[in-house]
């Protein structure tokens, strides 16, 4: 079906953890209601970043029907990307997709780009990026940069810090070391307005299914992406920073490791941030998201609440 004006401050969200079948769920909702889906996943951002990052844009065609997908291929990998910029570009995305008497999905598995469009994430007086201080850090572990944090912090500072990743300890690292008077964008949260999903597959299927998905992938010719990536200029020491299949294929490629020990180490670094994604979504109902918990194959019944939602 398709929607009405009433539906104009509407938003469905769709998120879960890597390898749980989001993009092809988001897709086939689109196809059914007539919208157009607004990425939130912090590396599909990225030109040229294509099997690494899972963008699968096969699963954007519903009965050879295209569907219209926004914040996706829009940066040089060379440049990096905070949430304040997400925010940004998904707000005016958003906007686009409401002027077409739509309603928007917004699909992925970054929760903090999920969460900074539900929740109050006010960023417009945080400070831009400062790419110098990020090169100086960009080779720093975890343990390095939170001992740069704690000697510039005091424990009730810490205490409501995000600091579960390199990239946000290193963000709050910027945003401590330099203030900004701006008076920026600012997004009114869409919680209010939103009906959120997540999807729910058993532990063990998705683990099985992280590591068929890695194996499929270096056969496609992931690793010879990165290369790729590499011979057109892209430093790379830089592959840290994008994580996961990019840090250890960049172990593989300075021979620091076999190919079968980047299979065995990847696939269970990417369980582990499964793990964590899980415990994110978790973060999130406690701070007040309500998620339905769903199986992507159980569709009638997310159908439902959707023509539902759409309808109320």
């Amino acid at each position: 079906m398709t929607s009405n004006k009433k539906n104009q401050d509407k938003l469905i969200v769709i998120t879960g953890p890597t390898a749980s079948g989001k993009t092809s769920l988001a897709s086939k909702i689109a196809y059914d209601i007539d919208s157009e889906i607004i990425s939130a996943d912090s590396r599909q951002i990225y030109k040229g970043m294509d099997i690494g990052t899972g963008k699968d844009l096969d699963d954007y065609i519903v009965n050879q029907k295209s569907i219209p997908y926004h914040l996706i291929d829009i940066l040089d990998p060379k440049k990096n990307y905070s949430v304040y910029d997400f925010q940004k570009d998904f707000y005016n995305a958003y906007q686009k997709i409401r002027l077409k008497n739509k309603v928007p999905i917004l699909c992925g598995g970054t929760g903090l780009y999920i969460e900074s469009t539900l929740l109050k994430y006010d960023l417009s007086t945080k400070p831009a990026p400062d790419e110098n201080l990020r090169t100086s850090m960009e080779n720093l572990d975890k343990d390095d940069l939170l001992k740069h944090l704690y000697t510039i912090t005091t424990e009730k500072e810490r205490s409501g810090l995000l600091l579960e990743t390199r990239k946000q300890i290193i963000r709050n690292i910027e945003i401590l070391k330099n203030s900004s008077d701006s008076n920026g964008f600012k997004m009114k949260p869409l919680n209010d307005n939103a009906i959120v999903f997540a999807t729910k597959v058993d532990r063990e299927v998705l683990r099985q299914k992280i590591k068929q998905r890695l194996i499929d992938r270096i056969n496609e010719g992931m690793i010879a992406e990165v290369k790729g990536l590499i011979n057109h200029g892209l430093p790379i020491e830089r592959l840290n920073y994008f994580g996961l299949e990019y840090k250890f294929i960049a172990q593989y490629l300075k021979n620091e490791i076999s190919k079968e020990l980047l299979i065995t180490s990847l696939t269970t670094a990417i369980r582990k941030f499964a793990k964590r994604q899980r415990t994110w979504f978790r973060r999130m109902e406690k701070r007040g998201v309500n998620i339905n918990w769903i199986e992507p194959h159980d569709y009638n019944k997310i159908k439902i609440l959707i023509n539902q939602y759409i309808e109320s």
